[in-house]
């Protein structure tokens, strides 16, 4: 009589907090929509969840038809099919977010950046948003062409 193999139990789909990558940036899977968006901000480690959170709500509230996608392991903000003006990413310690078109933002963004255009805002744990000055920022870069990626 030949010897049967017991069946191997198949797991159902995995709810396994998404990989941390070096500087604790989350690996969220390439998507477009809202969806990914918000599982990159749930994956955010520590303060930088909240905050996230925070920065999201914000562009929401000022560009209430901002179009949302996860590419390259960071949240991206665009409008229509414009291109992409902002872009979001965790380092160790803090949150680094790319105004692509900064340069031309009234005040500039204060990061520098290699590209002639680009200015960053890092945000480190015990910063304080200027929620207006970045809700400005946002409504300005959002009218400017954006990066096509």
């Amino acid at each position: 009589m030949a010897k049967t193999r017991p069946k191997q139990a198949t797991a159902g789909p995995s709810k396994a907090e998404p990989m941390l990558l070096s500087g604790g940036n989350p690996q969220i899977a390439k998507g477009y929509g809202d969806e990914p968006v918000q599982a990159y901000i749930a994956a955010m480690p520590g303060w930088k969840s909240e905050v996230g959170r925070r920065l999201d709500e914000i562009i929401e509230r000022t560009i209430p038809d901002v179009r949302k996608a996860v590419k390259w392991n960071s949240p991206l903000y665009g409008v229509g099919e414009e291109g992409w003006f902002l872009g979001i990413h965790c380092f160790a310690k803090y949150i680094k977010v790319a105004f692509f078109r900064g340069m031309s933002l009234k005040p500039v963004p204060p990061g520098a950046s290699k590209s002639k255009d680009t200015r960053y805002l890092n945000i480190r744990e015990d910063d304080q948003i200027d929620e207006a000055l970045f809700a400005s920022w946002v409504e300005q870069a959002s009218r400017l062409p954006g990066e096509r990626m």
